[in-house]
């Protein structure tokens, strides 16, 4: 965990949530922060957790609790203060993230962290919840903020994204930009990514050498990331010599991946196939659901259910004993703010030879049942 606990990990991941939710609403009437318990629903971590980052900013002026009322902050400050300590004599490097999986997005700060000089660099966070209209403000609100580059997770990226003007704008400004796992096809900055294709080729490859060839996936098709792991389990199939069928396949938005309701559509998909022995889930998030919507059905795993998940983003994976691909989110932190500085340093805003494909990391547990 390279020398940094879990729960202090999550608390710093916290804290930048909060500093991004204050900085977005310090020019409005709102200065009342969601309560503990909505904190902890939205960024999935313990109330003890929200409690460490919250006594954080306390201890910093930035908010104040009003007993019977809720937490608040003091607008004074968050309007005059840089939300960054010592920004001020720093190159700003910009941070925009989906914000959906806090542990994925923990361990990437942290590798972002490693690389940043902390004397010369602050990293500022702004959070999208994959929303265009979100995105959309992050980027006008710091088009002409004096930062020196930007690292993003694209937005919908499988869609064709209307901010793209935005993003032209920045181009024309010499600003650079560093996509990370999801990135618009149609813009000519680089990319950190993970080869997904092959990450495919090997979880389906066990799956099918265990004897499974009635295999189900849930994928998110506005993910441009999600679309691509798709695209790598038919070739997979295909390669095989199993027959894709296109009813084992699910497909769901962003938004619904995000609501526990539906596991209910899931007990529903999985009943709905006459013969399935293994199911192939996107990302952390879906798997979560899928665990949860067996356990709801009296199924068991690899028992009844093989199951294998790309970008495991919690680190109980052994624990666990899933087959996935582990999200390499620290690696992966510490790749895009390395190439972003290198084009800072070169005055680069285009791609020229700075993408990077990072080979998939395998954990092979005990979720895959030999038939």
């Amino acid at each position: 965990m390279n020398g940094v606990s879990v729960s202090n990990k999550k608390s710093e991941y916290v804290y930048r949530w909060i500093l991004a939710y204050i900085d977005e609403n310090r020019f409005s009437s709102n200065q009342k922060l969601p309560s503990e318990n909505a904190l902890c629903r939205r960024l999935d971590v313990s109330r003890e957790t929200v409690r460490a980052a919250l006594d954080r900013m306390v201890q910093e002026g930035l908010i104040y609790k009003v007993r019977g009322s809720g937490t608040y902050f003091n607008k004074e400050v968050a309007l005059s203060y840089e939300l960054d300590a010592g920004a001020v004599h720093c190159k700003k490097i910009g941070l925009i993230l989906q914000g959906q999986d806090s542990s994925a997005n923990s361990s990437l700060i942290q590798g972002i962290q490693s690389v940043l000089p902390a004397n010369q660099v602050t990293l500022r966070t702004f959070l999208t919840d994959n929303k265009f209209s979100n995105e959309r403000r992050c980027l006008q609100s710091v088009m002409y903020q004096n930062f020196q580059g930007f690292i993003i997770d694209g937005v919908k990226a499988s869609i064709l994204n209307p901010n793209l003007d935005c993003y032209k704008e920045l181009s024309r400004r010499r600003i650079p930009v560093v996509f990370y796992n999801n990135y618009y096809k149609n813009l000519r900055y680089p990319r950190i990514i993970v080869n997904d294709l092959e990450c495919a080729d090997r979880l389906i490859g066990l799956l099918i050498r265990a004897g499974h060839t009635q295999i189900a996936g849930i994928f998110v098709y506005d993910n441009y990331q999600s679309v691509e792991k798709f695209q790598g389990m038919a070739a997979a199939l295909l390669k095989y010599g199993v027959e894709f069928q296109d009813d084992y396949i699910k497909w769901c938005v962003s938004n619904e991946a995000h609501d526990i309701r539906f596991v209910r559509t899931i007990e529903k998909f999985l009943k709905s196939l006459p013969r399935c022995t293994a199911i192939v889930c996107c990302n952390y998030i879906i798997y979560r659901l899928v665990r949860q919507a067996l356990s709801e059905m009296g199924k068991q795993v690899p028992d009844d259910y093989s199951l294998v998940c790309f970008d495991y983003s919690m680190e109980d994976w052994e624990q666990e004993g899933v087959t996935c691909s582990v999200h390499q989110g620290y690696q992966m932190g510490a790749l895009v703010a390395d190439c972003l500085m290198r084009m800072i340093d070169n005055r680069d805003c285009d791609d020229k030879g700075y993408s990077f494909v990072m080979p998939p990391k395998i954990y092979e547990g005990v979720s895959v049942k030999q038939l």
